[in-house]
């Protein structure tokens, strides 16, 4: 079951020769955790799909609230069957008609739905190896920052990880600073200075990026900045940790030859969860 424009089906039918989103990636989606029909990180989530839309130029329906945009997700998720938490994607793309240049700026949107094990977010504790992906480049730009359809690098650099039995893969821009991993962001900590990309590198504007700032600036005696990262850099950290949505927080074991902890990122995840639970 999916919820396509507001209406609950087993399928949306979509004459996919004509899809903008197939044709030209022309979509932008968000992918949201919900737990006890709560869409999690809500107002992150909607600010950051309307921002992105208008920097694409959608047009955005006069209906599409923030409250329109969770009993969207809400209708969908109470029509499965119950589960500890659940997975939930929006995504949202131009009307067909035009090549690139579209004849229509209206916009349509899927939700689609899977169930989750675990409520809450959990550390995983088994091996984590990565390694840089150098084939392709994240630009500097804001486009880079969106959540679009237009996923290639991620796609081939999560192919090349499984060829070489790595868990992900860490993404370098054109100056060649390493600004995130293949699913998430990356976040750095060497001696009492934890570090992420920012923004303005070209990294994703994650919604758990924003959450996990929050988090560690009241972590007493550790020290937050957002700067490049070199890939040298990488091999002088005690920690390196990757944040999405969906997993929360992720401990890289090992980087090259180089193995590191997990102290903080357990930290981050316990209060990640307290705040879960008592917002």
């Amino acid at each position: 079951m999916i919820n396509y424009n507001g209406s609950l089906v087993a399928s949306s039918d979509i004459t996919l020769h004509e899809n903008r989103a197939f044709l030209y990636g022309d979509s932008i989606f968000e992918t949201l955790r919900v737990l006890d029909g709560k869409v999690l990180f809500l107002e992150d989530h909607y600010f950051r799909l309307m921002a992105s839309l208008r920097i694409v130029r959608m047009e955005i329906p006069m209906n599409f609230t923030m409250e329109y945009m969770e009993e969207q997700v809400q209708l969908l998720v109470n029509s499965l069957p119950a589960a500890p938490a659940y997975r939930v994607r929006m995504s949202v793309f131009r009307k067909p008609g035009g090549f690139y240049l579209p004849t229509d700026r209206e916009v349509e949107f899927i939700v689609t739905a899977s169930a989750l094990t675990e409520p809450l977010y959990s550390i995983n504790e088994g091996n984590y190896e990565v390694d840089l992906f150098k084939d392709f480049y994240v630009t500097k730009q804001l486009l880079s920052t969106l959540k679009s359809t237009n996923k290639m690098v991620q796609i081939t650099g999560s192919i090349y990880a499984h060829e070489n039995g790595l868990q992900n893969c860490l993404l370098v821009n054109d100056e060649k600073n390493v600004v995130e991993a293949l699913q998430g962001n990356l976040f750095m900590l060497t001696g009492n200075n934890l570090v992420t990309p920012p923004v303005a590198d070209g990294c994703l504007n994650g919604v758990m990026r924003k959450q996990i700032l929050e988090l560690a600036k009241k972590i007493e005696g550790l020290e937050v900045t957002e700067a490049s990262i070199s890939p040298f850099d990488l091999q002088k950290a005690d920690e390196l940790f990757i944040t999405n949505v969906i997993q929360g927080v992720q401990p890289v074991t090992k980087y090259r030859k180089k193995e590191f902890v997990s102290t903080t990122a357990a930290e981050l995840v316990k209060r990640l969860n307290a705040k879960i639970r008592f917002s």
